[in-house]
């Protein structure tokens, strides 16, 4: 153990021999640094200091949000509609494919948080996939302009579209595939880009950077409302085209918008690939299988405020996955392979593979609750739409009653902000008011009773069923209580998870932590999708109509709500146990706040 020691101490001397050459060679180079500057360069190594940041440049990206979110709810949100009375899909296959496309949508976040944080960097990944976004857009509108809208005016629920040809249904798939892509893969990267905007070493942007998770939210939902109301009007009065075209207009705003505020925003650079960290990690580990870890101070790191990962901060050792330490814990062969890291790896680059599996029990609960979400854009439209939706002479389209989610939305996080964060901060101590596991453990709980409202409404709609009609007698309103409820979990559920998954994730995987918020959601539809499907094939067997026939009146869509409530419940319960195991990510954070002021006028000068 000694030779061990005295050898684990040789190391380090070399690496901060290293660092301190490329310091002076630093010096020579840039010699109108200051060494307060030097130190202010190495404290934060990623940051570009372009613009000033702060609320100016996050409401910038708030706004292109909000354009960017109504857009895609402008063919979103009435999507299950245009494929039962454009395309003549059946009620079961047309939920399953707004399923799939709207996991798709999701997924695509993967893709672009992972070019986020590996090579293009926040900025440039927003502008790229809002490029792909606006050309699929532009895809939709001519797609159904010239290939499905025949005649026009048709797809309104009384006059029928001509038959599809395979061209056009090619078009058209591609181009809202194309929307699902751009859409996708830009949301991670402009939440963690207005999360960028504000320095969490600073206390009084770290409370800016917490709201600006629920103004995020807010201008989502805000933005969707205009989707909700105007263009769902249009659209089903069969002036589909039209309300593709305002979206176009919507995401054009939005990307010139976004790229005319570049020169006040604050960038990070990307921090480069983080699958090979990880994988070396686990590389380094197997190989070291038989070697009994050390203890933690005695864990390999490099010397001085610098981590191994450009442009992270460093992590303080945690006890979980002890087994992982292997690949800190230098042995005598270590020495001939110093820089090779896929035999030796820095504490900072085990904590960052720990915390992905720490976040990941957390995040695999969160999938049946997108389950709950989801229904609102397929089976809760295609239950309003057999309701009785006229207002005297005004009909009612099924999928404006989301602008009763919304609106839940939009009350409940000015009533959370304002409200609950004050009294259960002076209550609890925690000027958070709840942590985000709370609140994401609320959310699941008034999810499911969501599912039990919609499972209500759903009998009493069969209740009142007139024989030889399509349509309940019952209002559509009923659907209120299920569409508020659902509105009130997001608030807990959706805010909770961005602040959570963004806050847990190291510097150098900001993005992929956005991006999981994102995904759970695509894993809820798909999962939603297999639902349907397995459901279907149970339920139809002995020429039985099934729970989600395309006459809804003959089935049971209410046990499928039923269905859906009681795999919430079972999954609050594992939740809860994944929630007391998880211990948080402990950043090396030390220097920040002596160094606020200091900063500040370093950076003045420069």
């Amino acid at each position: 153990m000694d030779s061990f020691s005295s050898t684990n101490v040789v190391l380090k001397k070399q690496v901060k021999g290293e660092s301190s050459v490329i310091s002076r060679e630093d010096v020579a180079v840039k010699r109108i640094r200051t060494e307060e500057e030097q130190e202010i360069a190495n404290r934060k190594p990623s940051l570009i200091w372009k613009g000033t940041g702060g609320w100016t440049a996050a409401s910038i990206l708030l706004a292109n949000q909000c354009l960017a979110t109504l857009a895609f709810f402008g063919v979103g949100v009435n999507l299950v509609l245009f494929l039962t009375r454009v395309l003549g899909q059946s009620n079961a296959d047309a939920a399953n494919n707004v399923s799939k496309w709207t996991g798709t949508v999701y997924l695509c976040s993967l893709v672009g948080a992972f070019l986020s944080d590996s090579y293009w960097g926040r900025y440039l990944t927003c502008a790229i996939f809002q490029l792909i976004f606006v050309s699929g857009l532009v895809l939709v509108s001519v797609s159904s302009w010239f290939f499905l809208i025949i005649p026009d005016g048709c797809g309104d629920g009384k006059l029928s579209c001509v038959p599809a040809t395979s061209m056009g249904q090619a078009v058209f798939y591609l181009a809202i595939y194309l929307v699902a892509f751009g859409y996708g893969g830009h949301q991670p990267s402009i939440a963690t880009f207005g999360a960028d905007q504000f320095d969490e070493s600073k206390p009084k942007e770290r409370n800016s950077k917490a709201a600006f998770f629920c103004y995020f939210y807010f201008a989502l939902n805000f933005g969707s409302l205009f989707s909700n109301t105007l263009l769902v009007y249009f659209e089903d009065h069969g002036r589909w085209t039209l309300g593709f075209l305002l979206s176009l207009g919507s995401a054009v705003i939005a990307l010139v918008s976004f790229l005319f505020g570049a020169p006040g925003y604050k960038y990070v650079k990307p921090c480069g690939n983080p699958l090979p960290r990880v994988a070396q990690v686990f590389v380094a580990a197997a190989r070291k299988w038989d070697v009994i870890p050390v203890k933690a101070d005695e864990l390999y790191e490099l010397e001085g405020p610098e981590s191994a990962i450009k442009g992270s901060r460093k992590i303080f050792h945690s006890e979980e996955f002890e087994f992982l330490d292997k690949a800190a814990t230098m042995t005598e062969d270590d020495l001939s392979h110093q820089k090779n890291p896929w035999r030796l790896c820095t504490i900072t680059q085990v904590e960052e593979a720990k915390c992905v599996l720490k976040m990941l029990p957390v995040w695999l609960c969160t999938i049946i609750y997108s389950v709950v979400f989801t229904q609102m854009a397929s089976l809760f439209v295609e239950q309003g739409d057999v309701m009785n939706s006229n207002i005297g002479k005004f009909h009612l389209p099924a999928a404006s009653m989301s602008a009763f989610d919304i609106c839940s939305v939009l009350v409940c996080t000015g009533i959370y902000r304002q409200i609950l964060v004050p009294l259960v901060g002076r209550l609890s101590g925690n000027p958070k008011g709840l942590t985000e596991l709370q609140r994401m453990g609320i959310g699941l709980v008034i999810g499911m009773l969501a599912m039990l409202a919609a499972g209500a409404t759903e009998i009493e709609r069969l209740k009142n069923v007139i024989e030889g009609h399509k349509v309940s007698s019952l209002s559509i309103f009923w659907q209120i209580p299920q569409y508020v409820l659902v509105g009130a979990s997001e608030v807990f559920m959706y805010i909770g998870q961005l602040e959570f998954f963004n806050g847990q994730a190291p510097d150098g995987i900001k993005s992929f932590g956005s991006s999981l918020c994102m995904a759970s959601i695509s894993l809820g539809n798909y999962s939603s999708s297999m639902l349907v499907n397995m459901v279907m094939k149970i339920t139809t067997k002995g020429d039985k109509p099934g729970w989600i026939p395309d006459d809804l009146n003959t089935g049971h869509m209410d046990r499928f709500y039923f269905l859906i409530a009681v795999l919430t419940a079972f999954d609050f319960v594992i939740y809860l146990f994944c929630a007391k195991w998880y211990k948080p990510i402990n950043i090396d954070d030390s220097q920040g706040i002596e160094m606020e002021k200091q900063e500040d006028d370093v950076l003045a000068k420069v």
